[in-house]
């Protein structure tokens, strides 16, 4: 006999457990392996972290905080997330707007706003709002998109990443890019007007080349050659691929890296943490590591395509991809395939901004499954 599940997906069939998780808008497999990688998280962190209690506690607190966030972002409907996606975007660019005017100034770059009781980098949640927006402008035209909407969507893309890299912040400039981008290729544009893209993107590249600053420069070029200066600004990859090379297939052991140790590997517990992992734990603890990323990467695609309506497809599979280039940008400038550009290993890295902005997407990755509406039998 049939029955109307309604919109918050419960069965009658159900057992008890997934009926209460469904109540809470929890998605089970996706919080698990998100678990999964949290402890991952705290056992390198505590080796990379210096063997420090202090450091786990506040990593742990943040870690709470964020799921907190990505509990109560689970809750909220994704017709709410449509409807306010317009001037949630229009915040991030007068917050963006208000940085450039009187942000905070630190080791060169104007990046946070201080509001006396909390200081916060608003170009972290252009990572949310950007692909909520191009989604929504999208969702509301046929699809595939007319080559106007394009273009409209690409001004809405540049807006704010260009804000962004003015401060400057190219890590986070490409991520916001990358996650408006994400939705454009996901409404399925033709590939004709992909490969026209691409050409103009390449012939920019020039363009970009002269308004970035030194320090920019000298990390495309040390990517390219970062033997030239050994003891100086090539000296970050460099002992980044000792440290991986080093760890061989098995590792070295837990707490027995000796370029991390040793203090010979900078920013080990931030940027550079993978490399710290991969020569304690080998090429074995890598493909466990990444297979972890996958398993949450698999589950949130399966998301992707249950999602009922135009927006809820963008804007998951925009939040997918941003998910999946976190991952493989800072693995790639870890093992030197790309420049370093101070992209965290997601949920794994020392801090907590980018912790919260991600487990409030994957809260939104919940509210979307979890949201759909069940058709009788």
């Amino acid at each position: 006999m049939s029955s109307d599940y309604g919109y918050v997906g419960i069965k009658l069939h159900e057992p008890p457990t997934r009926q209460w998780l469904s109540r809470l808008h929890i998605d089970l497999p996706l919080l698990a392996g998100l678990l999964m990688l949290a402890g991952a998280a705290a056992v390198i962190l505590y080796s990379a972290g210096g063997q420090k209690l202090d450091v786990l506690i506040r990593q742990g607190t943040r870690l709470g905080l964020a799921m907190v966030v990505m509990f109560t972002f689970a809750q909220i409907h994704p017709r709410h997330f449509r409807m306010y996606s317009p001037a949630l975007y229009l915040l991030g660019v007068l917050l963006l707007t208000a940085v450039l005017l009187i942000g905070e100034t630190s080791l060169g770059a104007t990046r946070w706003l201080n509001l006396g009781i909390v200081r916060f980098q608003p170009s972290e949640m252009c990572k949310l709002s950007m692909p909520m927006m191009i989604a929504w402008y999208l969702a509301a035209h046929p699809l595939p998109p007319k080559f106007r909407h394009v273009v409209a969507a690409g001004i809405l893309i540049l807006v704010p990443t260009a804000m962004i890299a003015k401060q400057p912040d190219l890590g986070t400039a490409f991520l916001v890019g990358v996650a408006g981008a994400a939705v454009l290729f996901l409404s399925g544009m033709s590939w004709r007007l992909i490969l026209g893209l691409a050409v103009i993107g390449a012939a920019l590249l020039p363009v970009g080349w002269h308004f970035m600053h030194d320090y920019q420069r000298d990390r495309v070029l040390m990517f390219l050659n970062p033997e030239a200066d050994p003891l100086g600004r090539g000296y970050h990859i460099i002992q980044s691929k000792i440290a991986i090379g080093s760890g061989g297939i098995y590792g070295k052991g837990w707490l027995r890296g000796t370029q991390s140790h040793l203090e010979f590997l900078p920013e080990r517990s931030t940027d550079f943490i993978f490399a710290v992992f991969a020569e304690e734990f080998g090429l074995l603890g890598c493909l466990g590591l990444l297979g972890i990323y996958l398993f949450i990467l698999g589950r949130c695609f399966a998301i992707v395509v249950q999602a009922q309506d135009s927006y809820s497809r963008l804007l998951s599979g925009a939040l997918t991809v941003t998910f999946f280039v976190y991952v493989f940008v800072n693995v790639g400038m870890v093992i030197g395939i790309l420049p370093v550009v101070g992209v965290p290993l997601p949920l794994v890295s020392y801090g907590g901004t980018s912790m919260v902005t991600l487990l409030a997407g994957f809260g939104i990755l919940m509210s979307i499954h979890t949201h759909r509406k069940h058709l009788p039998r």
